[in-house]
């Protein structure tokens, strides 16, 4: 059998109603810290999701700051804002609270409040070090599974988004609370939904790390999702659907933290850093194309994941579904729809064609031309 190695958070609560009683339930992973800095957007603020937390939390006595500056695909003067604030204020832990840009914000602001480390360091696989404050991760969205990854994504310069992968970015706790996801807005329910499908196939598929255990949770994932997708857009309410989604992501997320993604995320990421489309529909838009790719050389395991889903055992009957379900979801299938043109193709496909961290984990080597063509197909 080929060697492997698999990380994730050492301690997961998975529980209805658990953020109302956030300090007590995250008090292992605070290890004693009396000064919180809570990191999270305004769209959280604003639905209300922070309310019962932060009351639980001010409560049982501790001392927290809201920072909820955090925009989507943070760039790096947002990281270093909330950093600075949590820094006058003295904080002892961090607790990141919303979905997945206020939990990377949150994870790389700990280990710069820690350490002595600068950001431009810390880019790329396995060099920021720590030491990292404690972490607790809280997700508001059933989707990019960053409570249980060692992945934090930031928007460098412009347009380009850089990655920072290390151990030391796994939190010390996930606490799930599907109550958190119920009402999520039909739109954003679909392509966080679909989002932490690609996680799970791209894990499935992925060319360099994939190994028995990130294979279970793929699979695993796909089962919880598929069936639960379509019912969470259209009743927000459902308890059930919205539990087993948030469920499917987090083992998506543990899934792709240790066997990564590859092509989809490559080509979506110009669409977020560029155009500013948020990062579960640049995925949703770019997956059929890069699935149609793969299938020359992916087809046993796509028919493995399709018969996991109960459909019948082929490459087609996969991608068929996924693309059933982007139809019953009423998510944008075009980068027309987003308004992008034939002209922001080549710029586009030359920022793909540098991602040397992604694309040597696709199952099928993607080359320039390769990518203009995938774009160009869903014009």
């Amino acid at each position: 059998m080929t060697p492997f190695q698999f990380r994730t958070v050492p301690h997961i609560v998975f529980e209805p109603g658990a953020a109302a009683r956030l300090a007590r339930a995250a008090a292992p992973a605070l290890r004693g810290a009396r000064r919180i800095l809570l990191v999270t957007d305004a769209g959280v603020i604003g639905a209300g999701l922070l309310d019962a937390a932060l009351e639980g939390l001010e409560a049982d006595g501790l001392d927290v700051m809201v920072y909820d500056r955090v925009v989507a695909d943070p760039p790096e003067s947002v990281v270093m804002e909330a950093a600075a604030a949590g820094r006058a204020f003295g904080a002892q832990a961090v607790i990141g609270y919303g979905g997945g840009s206020p939990m990377d914000t949150a994870k790389v602001v700990a280990l710069l409040l820690a350490g002595s480390q600068t950001l431009a360091d810390m880019y790329g696989m396995d060099r920021a070090t720590g030491p990292r404050l404690p972490l607790v991760l809280v997700p508001t969205t059933a989707g990019t599974g960053s409570e249980v990854t060692s992945v934090a994504v930031i928007t460098t310069g412009e347009t380009s988004k850089r990655g920072i992968a290390a151990p030391a970015l796994y939190a010390d706790m996930a606490l799930l609370d599907p109550d958190l996801t119920l009402g999520l807005p039909r739109h954003i329910t679909a392509a966080t939904g679909i989002d932490a499908m690609v996680h799970a196939i791209e894990a499935y598929t992925g060319r360099r790390f994939k190994n028995p255990v990130s294979d279970t949770l793929a699979l695993e994932a796909m089962r919880l999702i598929q069936p639960n997708i379509v019912r969470a857009c259209e009743d927000g309410s459902d308890r059930e659907a919205r539990g087993k989604m948030l469920l499917g992501a987090m083992l998506a997320g543990q899934a792709f933290s240790n066997s990564p993604v590859a092509g989809v995320h490559a080509m979506a990421y110009p669409l977020g850093g560029i155009f500013h489309v948020p990062h579960g529909l640049s995925n949703s838009v770019v997956l059929p194309p890069v699935l149609r790719f793969n299938a020359a050389v992916c087809e046993p395991l796509y028919a493995q994941i399709a018969a996991a889903m109960g459909l019948k055992a082929s490459s087609s009957a996969l991608i068929a579904e996924m693309e059933r379900i982007a139809d019953a979801t009423g998510i944008e299938r075009r980068l027309s729809q987003l308004g992008i043109s034939h002209n922001d193709v080549p710029r586009m496909a030359e920022d793909v064609a540098a991602n040397d961290r992604l694309l040597p984990n696709n199952p099928r080597p993607m080359g320039y031309d390769d990518i203009v063509r995938l774009y160009e197909e869903i014009l």
